[in-house]
């Protein structure tokens, strides 16, 4: 993650012009490379239904401690329980 932005492996896969630079030993040519997407862009992965979610945050107590937790807004279930 770079200042806010996310390299995904497969996604946002451009095509650029590269011009040859003998002195650095780059190659000419057409390359294909990943390119950053935002990060509010990238969605979450549920395990249970194997699909991209949203994600909400919830209030929980315990034990007399509040205690922010995110869930899955498809389902209810926590995150990372």
């Amino acid at each position: 993650m770079l200042g806010g932005k996310v390299v995904v492996e497969g996604v946002n896969v451009v095509k650029r012009h590269q011009k040859p630079n003998p002195m650095r030993g780059i190659k000419g040519g057409i390359i294909t490379k990943e390119m950053p997407l935002d990060i509010s862009n990238i969605a979450i992965l549920n395990p249970e239904t194997n699909k991209a979610d949203r994600v909400g945050i919830k209030l929980i107590e315990n034990e007399g401690k509040v205690k922010r937790v995110r869930f899955f807004k498809s389902n209810g279930s926590i995150i990372g329980a």
